[in-house]
């Protein structure tokens, strides 16, 4: 469940990170992403998702377009709360990755960092929190196809470090 970086904004379909996560993992990987989408319209998403549907685990990357949109970031972590929530009455692996701060001149030197909310709301809400993934990707021009989306070179790191840390927390 996600915004455009889930979806794979800036690559084809099949290079977005879900897919790739599948081809590496051999696990069914549904994308959920929707680009441009808010906590908010994440959180309205899931709940008929996960009613029409039986998912072993869920993975959130969602926040991006709150932070750029400037929307209210209590707001936005009460939103991720839920979403983590609902998530875990659905199934016990439920998993939250960061997503950077919108900062113009970090991102320029490539060196963005998570915003701190996320370890927070992950602890709350005994969610794996998976750091640093959007952030190293990102500060890395040449695995961006644009400021805030990755490349298929980009994606394919987001899944390959996403394959190996689920792995070491007992993912399987």
């Amino acid at each position: 469940l996600g915004d455009s970086l889930t979806a794979g904004h800036g690559a084809a379909p099949e290079q977005a990170w879900p897919a790739v996560l599948g081809d590496l993992t051999g696990w069914q990987v549904d994308n959920e992403g929707v680009s441009g989408d808010t906590s908010a319209g994440a959180l309205q998403r899931l709940g008929p998702l996960l009613a029409a549907n039986r998912y072993d685990a869920v993975r959130v990357g969602i926040g991006g377009n709150d932070m750029l949109r400037r929307l209210s970031q209590q707001a936005t972590r009460d939103n991720v709360a839920a979403i983590l929530r609902q998530a875990r009455a659905h199934t016990t692996h439920v998993a939250l990755i960061a997503t950077p701060a919108p900062e113009p001149l970090r991102a320029a030197v490539g060196s963005l960092s998570d915003a701190g909310f996320y370890e927070d709301v992950a602890r709350g809400e005994k969610a794996l929190l998976i750091p640093r993934v959007y952030s190293s990707v990102l500060s890395d021009a040449s695995l961006r196809s644009d400021q805030i989306h990755a490349n298929a070179k980009g994606y394919a790191s987001v899944a390959r470090q996403l394959a190996d840390r689920l792995g070491s927390a007992g993912w399987r």
